[in-house]
């Protein structure tokens, strides 16, 4: 999934941040399918035209929490 011509400069630095934001509070937020996770929604917020460094961040949160099964 290519995006360095998707996005300007601005938007890719904003996903970057948000990524790095994002992940760094999480347990095991370094493996690579955590990351691959967030950045997927990351993108996902950003295609639809959302690129303020708070709503990507918000959409890197929500993916962990999906990712998180709910207790029982």
């Amino acid at each position: 999934m290519l995006i360095e011509g998707a996005f300007d400069s601005r938007a890719l630095a904003n996903m970057n941040i948000a990524l790095d934001c994002v992940c760094e509070k999480v347990a095991n937020g370094e493996r690579h399918s955590v990351r691959k996770r967030v950045a997927r929604q990351i993108i996902k917020c950003a295609r639809s035209g959302n690129i303020t460094l708070g709503d990507l961040t918000d959409a890197g949160r929500r993916a962990l929490i999906e990712a998180v099964p709910a207790p029982r």
